[in-house]
C-alpha cells in the first residue's frame, strides 16, 4: 500500500508527483502488467531463469 503525507507548502500537484514516484518505485504498475494475463508454469519458470541470470551478471564482482 502506498501512502503520501502532505507537508506545509505541497500543492496538489506536488502531492501526484510524489505519489507517482513511489508507486514507480516500489514496481506496482509493473506488478499489474505482470499478473494481467495467465502465465503458464512452464514460461514463468523461464523467465525466472532469465531474470537470475540477468542479475548474476549484474551483481558479478568486476
Amino acid at each position: 500500500m502506498v501512502f503520501v503525507k502532505k507537508t506545509s507548502g505541497d500543492s496538489a500537484d506536488t502531492m501526484i508527483r510524489k505519489f507517482t514516484r513511489k508507486v514507480m518505485s516500489e514496481g506496482i504498475v509493473q506488478e499489474m502488467k505482470k499478473r494481467e494475463f495467465y502465465l503458464k508454469p512452464s514460461l514463468a519458470k523461464k523467465y525466472r531463469k532469465e531474470l537470475a541470470r540477468k542479475f548474476a551478471k549484474i551483481n558479478a564482482p568486476k
